[in-house]
């Protein structure tokens, strides 16, 4: 078993490499620098140091390079492995990972390695690239330990979550702040379909499109970074 230390050092070896939404990454090759989307850059960390693919399909060990990581793949993996922890530990724990669940509609999630102090590694955007960032303020689903990965004494590290953030859920989010954020994303040039105050998967998506252009973490969310850009309030 590996532990939590190898998997941090490998990823901090790539800080300031090249992020590209999408982006295919060959697993087996040690060598890679590059470009990352955030699953791509977790698995192939993961798959560094303990030789394994976790949040990969298709699941071929005996050609790891054909494998694409997705963060859907990541919260199937970790619910099959029972691998799954709450954000605070995660948060507090190095070499934990933290995810945010893709919504559907082929919009992406997120996903970071936890340094245990609050702070990630993670592929964040196409302006930022491979870079540290905060566990504060953010949307998290849940935590991830992945399984081969000895991360010694996890302990909970306490931390804000933005008021609101705006996304997918089972039952749509609708109101005010919605219409207007579907009016600045067609003002802007992005179709985020009717005007309806519904934030459904359409809206999701065009809020990932105005993502890509702004250089955000492309998850199709809006909380306090994507509101701003956007020029609108959450209140």
């Amino acid at each position: 078993m590996t532990n939590a230390n190898k998997l941090i050092q490998v990823a901090e070896k790539h800080i300031d490499e090249t992020y590209v939404l999408g982006a295919r990454v060959p697993m087996a090759n040690p060598k890679w620098s590059g470009p990352w989307d955030c699953a791509e850059f977790v698995s192939w960390c993961v798959f560094q140091v303990t030789g394994k693919l976790f949040g990969c399909r298709p699941f071929n060990p005996v050609s790891p390079d054909s494998a694409d990581a997705y963060t859907g793949y990541w919260a199937q993996d970790s619910k099959v492995h029972n691998a799954r922890i709450s954000i605070e530990v995660a948060a507090g724990t190095a070499g934990a990972i933290l995810l945010r669940e893709p919504p559907g509609g082929g919009v992406p999630g997120h996903i970071v390695i936890s340094l245990g102090d609050g702070r990630t590694i993670e592929a964040m955007n196409s302006k930022n690239g491979v870079c540290y960032g905060k566990v504060v303020n953010r949307r998290w689903d849940y935590g991830i330990l992945v399984p081969g990965i000895d991360i010694g004494v996890a302990a909970p590290f306490a931390f804000t979550e933005p008021k609101m953030v705006f996304r997918i859920r089972e039952t749509f989010m609708t109101g005010p702040v919605v219409k207007r954020m579907q009016k600045a994303l067609k003002e802007g040039g992005y179709s985020p379909g009717p005007i309806d105050g519904v934030f459904g998967y359409q809206t999701s998506a065009a809020v990932q499109a105005f993502q890509v252009a702004k250089k955000l973490v492309p998850d199709g969310e809006v909380g306090p970074a994507t509101a701003r850009a956007l020029g609108i309030s959450l209140e």
